[in-house]
């Protein structure tokens, strides 16, 4: 096959960031609301907040998901060490 060549190894781990962290924050959402009543939210214990259900939504999905794409990136940048610092891979049994 010839062609254009696919998106650079940082575009793909950005994707795969983005991406995932977006699916959990979804899960996340639906599992921080069927237990809390955004109408009965308060702030730290006091006045209660002046928003409107769909603005609580929407900003909680955005804090989930920044929160969790931050997670994701720390992640790949210490499972992807350099190259010059990662150990030879050799399978067991072959000769050295």
């Amino acid at each position: 096959m010839t062609g254009a060549p696919g998106p650079s190894r940082v575009v793909r781990f950005a994707m795969a960031v983005a991406w995932s962290s977006f699916l959990a924050a979804g899960v996340l959402e639906m599992l921080v609301f069927a237990v809390v009543d955004p109408g009965d939210m308060r702030w730290f214990g006091a006045a209660p907040v002046e928003l409107s259900a769909l603005a609580i939504y929407t900003a909680s999905f955005l804090i989930f998901w920044s929160v969790i794409a931050l997670g994701a990136s720390l992640t790949l940048l210490l499972v992807n060490l350099p190259d010059e610092e990662r150990p030879p891979r050799q399978a067991p049994g072959w000769p050295r």
